[in-house]
């Protein structure tokens, strides 16, 4: 049964793998979540895949920064707010009762305050910089 259930969160993990790549170059879908979703079913389903993941130019570019700094990229954070922005304005939009529109806009105006106060905004080159001294010199 375990060995089910790990083929089925590796199964996951690649899905998940597809649709945050997918989201690199389709602005309607956010790219960091799936890539946070897929790190985390690596990490339960296979050892192997999670640290080949770990170590990929994906990881770096749109988790690393995220979780481990507190930095994203002028573009990263755009994507990434246009996406939450589109999401919270059609679930307002479309929520029938007002107790649920008043929700919706308290967490939007949180996920704001997190992205715009709480996430440094840092240039593409600073970011190569800060990735180039963490990787360690052979």
């Amino acid at each position: 049964m375990k060995k089910i259930i790990r083929a089925i969160y590796l199964v996951l993990a690649f899905l998940f793998l597809g649709i945050g790549i997918a989201g690199i170059v389709l602005p309607i879908l956010p790219t960091t979540p799936f890539l946070l979703l897929t790190a985390a079913l690596f990490a339960k389903s296979s050892e192997r895949f999670h640290k080949w993941f770990v170590s990929t130019k994906l990881y770096d570019k749109y988790i690393d920064q995220a979780l481990n700094r507190k930095a994203m990229t002028k573009e990263t954070k755009r994507k990434a707010m246009a996406t939450l922005g589109i999401i919270f304005l059609a679930g307002f939009l479309f929520s029938p009762v007002w107790y649920a529109k008043a929700i919706i806009v308290v967490i939007a105006a949180g996920h704001l305050y997190y992205f715009l106060a709480k996430i440094k905004t840092v240039e593409e080159s600073e970011e190569e910089s800060q990735n180039e001294r963490l990787i360690p010199e052979e």
